[in-house]
C-alpha cells in the first residue's frame, strides 16, 4: 500500500558518487554550486525530478528568502504571528482561517489531533492515549500511504472502506475524521465528493491530503470550495516556500484547535513540529507570490523545455521522445525518454547514474522497475538546466550507440559489460 515514488517520496540509493570530468558540457554552474555545499563536501545537482522532499523540493524564489531573512533579525510572539499570517493566507486562498505548520505531515497531525481533541486541553495533554475520545479515522481503500503515520500519532484506529455503503456503515460514535488522499482520487472507490456528503450529513469532519498537488493552482480554492473541512498541502514543493513548512486551511474552529495541539503549545502531540517566525512569514510571502503568478506563462515555459528536450534526442537511432503530464501529483509536462535496447547499450538505472556522475550532476524524475525510459521532469529546473540535460541525454545516448557501457571509462561508471 505504501508508494516509495509519491510526491514526498524516499529515492532509494541517491548516493553522491565523485564526479567524472568527461561528460562537462562546457557550461560552468558557479552560482548551482553553492560554497556553504563545496565546504561540507556534498555536490548539488540540476533538478530533473521535480518536488521530492529526498531531493530538496525546491528552490525559493529571492522575494521569500528577503522576507525571511528579514522576519530573523526581530523577535516576535509566535501565537501573534501565526494569528496575523493565519488571517492574511486565508484572504488569499479565500478560507476561513489557515496555519502555517512543519511541513505537509505536521498538518496532518494537527488536524487529525483538532478532530479528536478540539480545544480540550486535558485531552491534548493526554494524546495518544485517547481511551474515551473518538478514536477511529476512516480512510476510502487504496488510500493508505507512507505518511497516514502522521495520522496515526495521535493514537487512531485506520478504518478502511470499500465503498459509499461501507462508508455509511463504517461511521459512528467512534468516528474523529473522515480522510481522503487526493493522490489516488482516479483510482478511488470512494469520490471525494461522496466523503465530504458523507461528513456533512453525519457531522464528522474531512480532511484532504493534497501536499504536492499544485498545480493546479485552482487546489488552493477548490478542495476547500468542494466542502472540505480540512485541507493540507506542502509549503516547500509547488508554492516554492520553505521546505520544512506546510499549510492547513478551511474551518476556523478546526484550525484553531490544530494550532493548540502544536507548538509552542508544551505537552501537545505537535510540539515537535515546531515552525519558527521564518517560516511563517516565508511560506506567507510564497502564497503572496504563487496566487499573483502567470500559471499559464509558467505552463507555455515547460511545454517549451519538453519540446527542447525531445528535440534534441529525435534522430538518434532507436531513441523516441514523448511529452507526458503525471496525475494529479507534479501535475505539469514532463518529457520521456525510450530508447530500444538493441540499439543503445543502457537500462534506466544505468543512464540515471551517468547523469548523476556527470558535472554538473543532473537527477532524473525515479521511476518504477528498469525499463529503457527516463522521466525528465523540467518545473524545478532554473533558466537554462534544460539545455544542459538535453545535450548530456544526446551524448550519453549516442554514446552508447557506439560501444558497450563497460567501455564508458569517461562517465566514470564501472558497470556489468552489456552485449
Amino acid at each position: 500500500m505504501k508508494n516509495t515514488l509519491s510526491r514526498r517520496g524516499f529515492i532509494a540509493s541517491v548516493s553522491a558518487i565523485p564526479a567524472s570530468r568527461g561528460f562537462a558540457p562546457g557550461i560552468v554552474r558557479g552560482e548551482t554550486v553553492n560554497d556553504v555545499y563545496r565546504e561540507l563536501g556534498v555536490r548539488p545537482f540540476i533538478n530533473a525530478a521535480g518536488t521530492y522532499t529526498a531531493l530538496s523540493a525546491s528552490i525559493m524564489d529571492r522575494a521569500v528568502i528577503e522576507a525571511m531573512e528579514s522576519a530573523a533579525r526581530s523577535y516576535v510572539s509566535i501565537p501573534e504571528l501565526q494569528e496575523a499570517a493565519g488571517t492574511r493566507i486565508a484572504s488569499l486562498v479565500g478560507s476561513e482561517a489557515a496555519l502555517v505548520t512543519a511541513g505537509c505531515a505536521a498538518a496532518l497531525t494537527l488536524a487529525t489531533a483538532a478532530c479528536v481533541c478540539g480545544e480540550d486541553e486535558e485531552a491534548i495533554r493526554r494524546v495518544p492515549d485517547i481511551v474515551g475520545l473518538k478514536n477511529e479515522v476512516i480512510f476510502p481503500q487504496g488510500h493508505r500511504f507512507g505518511y497516514d503515520h502522521a495520522i496515526r500519532n495521535v493514537g487512531v484506529k485506520i478504518v478502511e472502506v470499500a465503498s459509499k455503503e461501507e462508508l455509511y456503515a463504517a461511521i459512528g460514535n467512534r468516528t474523529a475524521m473522515l480522510f481522503f488522499l487526493n493522490l489516488a482520487a482516479n483510482r478511488s472507490p470512494i469520490t471525494r465528493e461522496e466523503l465530504v456528503e458523507a461528513g456533512k450529513k453525519t457531522g464528522v469532519p474531512t480532511l484532504i491530503d493534497a501536499a504536492a498537488d499544485l498545480p493546479p493552482a485552482r487546489n488552493l480554492t477548490d478542495l476547500a470550495g468542494m466542502g472540505f473541512d480540512l485541507v493540507a498541502f506542502s509549503g516547500g514543493k509547488g508554492l516554492k516556500g520553505p521546505q520544512c513548512s506546510g499549510l492547513l486551511i478551511g474551518r476556523k474552529d478546526l484550525v484553531r484547535a490544530a494550532f493548540l495541539n502544536g507548538s509552542p503549545h508544551s505537552d501537545s502531540v505537535a510540539r515537535i513540529a515546531k515552525v519558527g517566525k521564518e517560516e511563517i512569514v516565508g511560506l506567507t510571502k510564497a502564497l503572496e507570490l504563487y496566487v499573483a503568478r502567470d500559471h499559464d506563462a509558467d505552463w507555455k515555459e515547460w511545454e517549451s523545455r519538453v519540446s527542447h528536450i525531445l528535440s534534441a534526442v529525435e534522430g538518434i537511432d532507436g531513441v523516441t521522445g514523448a511529452r507526458f503530464v503525471p496525475e494529479i501529483a507534479n501535475e505539469v509536462p514532463h518529457a520521456a525518454i525510450n530508447w530500444d535496447p538493441s540499439h543503445i547499450a543502457l537500462t534506466r538505472d544505468e543512464l540515471a547514474r551517468l547523469l548523476r556522475e556527470g558535472e554538473p550532476r543532473i537527477e532524473a524524475r525515479p521511476s518504477e522497475g528498469n525499463a529503457p525510459r527516463l522521466e525528465i521532469g523540467v518545473w524545478m529546473m532554473t533558466p537554462g538546466d534544460h539545455e544542459v540535460v538535453a545535450a548530456r541525454c544526446v551524448e550519453i545516448l549516442k554514446a552508447t550507440t557506439k560501444r558497450r557501457v563497460a567501455e564508458l571509462d569517461p562517465f566514470g561508471l564501472v558497470a556489468r559489460s552489456t552485449k
